[in-house]
């Protein structure tokens, strides 16, 4: 994990019980090579010791606006003029209050106020505290100007209550980051990604399918939306959750799958065809299930639509990007693939080395010849992929 290395990230903390996740969005930051300044409240203290903070950020922990051990006792100055990134978690109700009304009494909420690196909050408070008016004023204004509000998210909180009010997981805040400091190289482009296998019934308990997970896809929505894009996932059945800032949209027939790309195709900039789609489905599917006593079915199959065939032949289509699965040939039948749909990208790999695992290898094939992308996590290979599409748009004039 390198998505980090070399950024700058302030952590800081608020008093409430999900201080305990800060730990571990701490070890999640140093791992992937970032300099984390932890600062925290004195009620933050209260639920978590800056010892144990120091110990997983590596670095003195600061807690007080008088601290002398910071050049001319400004901490507020010094602590944040060379970061890439201040996030806060968890942000409390009380905190919120005072960071949308400019009020500054302590450490952290002074060298936000003085901050100019960019700033993020994740929200964690009792569902009845966030629901409130006030705070829902103090989340509008802050976004208003300009503060990333992350979460929170619903369910069982530490008070007993259910509802909404707690803070995202440390993996989701860790990928928020994530996004907040990639390079914007799709920055206004609209993309649209298929994902995941499709699913064809043969009756109402059998189906035809294949072993796609979809974790191709979804990488490439991730990495899509941490360029600055703005993403739909259109998605069949998997297992997988939702790339923060990504639109999905579910579907499980190849049909469904058709429908939903060309309904959104007209605004679409990038087309991203990752979804391994079957390419028949039953014509005679059974609207009940199939009794083994009824001897051998005899099951009628039918072509399904071509979707990036139809994208790419389409009047004003958008920059089109093919996904070839291949046993054998690679490079053989992924050109001709490529030539056949007439798109200007495609991305190929070998189907036995990669459904179902969390790495590939891929080759991308374009009209400057290949691009061999080594083996690597899926997500890497995404970020590279995009960053190779990026290259390839036509500049705006």
């Amino acid at each position: 994990m390198t998505e980090l290395a070399g950024k700058r990230i302030l952590l800081g903390l608020t008093g409430g019980i999900a201080a305990y996740k800060a730990g571990e969005l701490a070890r999640l930051f140093v791992r992937s090579g970032a300099d984390v300044q932890v600062v925290m409240t004195r009620a933050a203290c209260g639920f978590v010791t800056p010892a144990t903070m120091q110990a997983l950020s590596g670095k003195p922990v600061y807690t007080d606006m008088w601290d002398g051990r910071i050049p001319n006792n400004m901490g507020h100055i010094e602590l944040s003029r060379d970061r890439d990134l201040i996030v806060v978690a968890p942000a409390s109700a009380d905190f919120m209050a005072k960071l949308a009304n400019g009020l500054a009494d302590d450490l952290l909420s002074a060298l936000c106020l003085a901050r100019r690196s960019p700033l993020a909050v994740a929200p964690a408070m009792n569902v009845e505290m966030w629901n409130h008016p006030a705070t829902q004023r103090n989340a509008a204004q802050l976004r208003a100007d300009g503060v990333a509000i992350l979460g929170p998210a619903s369910g069982d909180q530490a008070c007993g209550e259910t509802g909404m009010g707690r803070m995202l997981e440390a993996a989701e805040i860790y990928a928020e980051a994530v996004r907040a400091l990639s390079p914007k190289v799709l920055e206004g482009k609209r993309v649209l990604v298929t994902a995941g296998p499709t699913y064809e019934p043969i009756d109402t308990v059998r189906g035809i399918t294949n072993q796609s997970s979809g974790k191709m896809g979804y990488a490439v929505a991730q990495a899509a939306a941490e360029a600055g894009a703005q993403v739909t996932l259109v998605s069949g059945r998997t297992a997988l959750p939702t790339p923060a800032a990504v639109e999905r949209v579910d579907v499980v027939t190849a049909r469904e799958m058709h429908d939903a790309v060309m309904a959104r195709v007209k605004r679409t900039d990038v087309f991203i065809a990752v979804a391994a789609v079957a390419d028949y489905h039953v014509v005679n599917a059974r609207g009940q299930k199939i009794k083994r006593s009824a001897g051998n079915p005899k099951i009628e199959l039918a072509p399904n639509p071509d979707i990036l065939g139809a994208v790419a032949a389409g009047k004003s289509a958008p920059f089109c990007v093919g996904f070839a699965a291949e046993t054998e040939n690679l490079k053989a039948y992924a050109q001709d693939k490529r030539h056949q749909k007439g798109i200007p990208l495609l991305a190929a790999n070998l189907a036995q080395e990669a459904f179902g695992r969390d790495d590939n290898a891929l080759t991308l094939f374009d009209d400057a010849g290949e691009h061999v992308l080594a083996r690597a996590p899926k997500i890497v290979l995404a970020r590279q992929l995009v960053a190779h599409i990026a290259r390839m748009l036509p500049k705006a004039r």
